[in-house]
């Protein structure tokens, strides 16, 4: 019997949970699409405080719980909670904790004012998203990796994760969207990477002015493929990202429904055996 293709989503927003721009419905639509095309799909994002845990039916998933994930050189217990996409059969996989997510905003509070630890939330984040795919046991064939929030993750899978055997034939995808802030983590943000992860400063030089825009070209550093996911993107994105041998670009209008222009090319990776 032939193993299914294992195809995992790692995001900050997806419909109908958190939307944040119009990219968020065709993950959705992506991860349906996958799944109803016989491959095994699961979605990791953080428990906003805003995703009713009732309405969603969450519950925690206590053999994936307990982990303490180090940001700072502080630990920060994560506790895994799941759902069923509400169209479709498929696990969505919540991080939580209560000091970085159960609050009633996103990343400003209620006054406009950006949160002063969000480089903390996103680095927790990415971290817990990997360890929890280590505990997993589950080596994804192709890895989406969407916005800013989850920008780290393909530096890391490449440098502090490396040797994973989880993660050694996953294909990365990485999407950038239009800017969704205006403000930076501050001159700090590449020192806390450092402390967080076995990362040099070097590994790190397209985030150094932690902008949203910078987030977004350090993401696409080393995926094997990027998608430009809105016709609304950073002109300093386009600039520095480009194809090249080693990295396929695809630009695609969230609001054009042509799914197709990304799964076709997404299917040869997956299958690429």
């Amino acid at each position: 019997m032939l193993t299914k293709k294992k195809v995992l989503f790692i995001t900050h927003e997806m419909s109908p949970y958190h939307e944040e721009t119009d990219f968020a419905q065709v993950l959705n639509q992506l991860a349906v699409k996958h799944f109803e095309a016989g491959y095994e799909v699961r979605v990791i994002m953080p428990r906003f405080g805003t995703i009713n845990e009732r309405r969603h039916r969450l519950h925690e998933v206590v053999r994936l719980s307990g982990l303490n994930i180090n940001v700072n050189k502080d630990d920060h217990p994560l506790i895994i909670k799941v759902a069923s996409l509400p169209n479709a059969r498929l696990q969505v996989y919540f991080m939580e904790n209560e000091d970085f997510f159960k609050r009633k905003f996103i990343f400003h509070d209620a006054d406009g004012n950006f949160f002063e630890d969000n480089k903390e939330r996103m680095i927790f984040f990415c971290k817990g998203a990997l360890e929890t795919v280590k505990k997993f046991g589950w080596p994804p064939d192709i890895i989406i990796v969407h916005g800013w929030m989850s920008s780290i993750i393909p530096t890391l899978i490449r440098t502090h994760y490396k040797n994973e055997p989880v993660f050694s034939n996953s294909t990365l995808v990485f999407t950038a969207s239009k800017n969704t802030f205006k403000e930076n983590l501050g001159k700090d943000f590449i020192e806390s990477i450092v402390n967080s992860a076995n990362l040099k400063d070097k590994d790190l030089e397209a985030f150094k002015d932690a902008d949203n825009a910078s987030f977004l070209i350090g993401g696409a550093k080393h995926a094997d493929v990027v998608i430009m996911g809105d016709t609304n993107i950073d002109a300093k994105i386009l600039s520095e990202v480009k194809p090249s041998k080693n990295k396929k670009v695809i630009n695609y209008d969230p609001l054009s429904g042509e799914l197709e222009k990304i799964t076709d090319v997404l299917d040869k990776y997956i299958n690429k055996d």
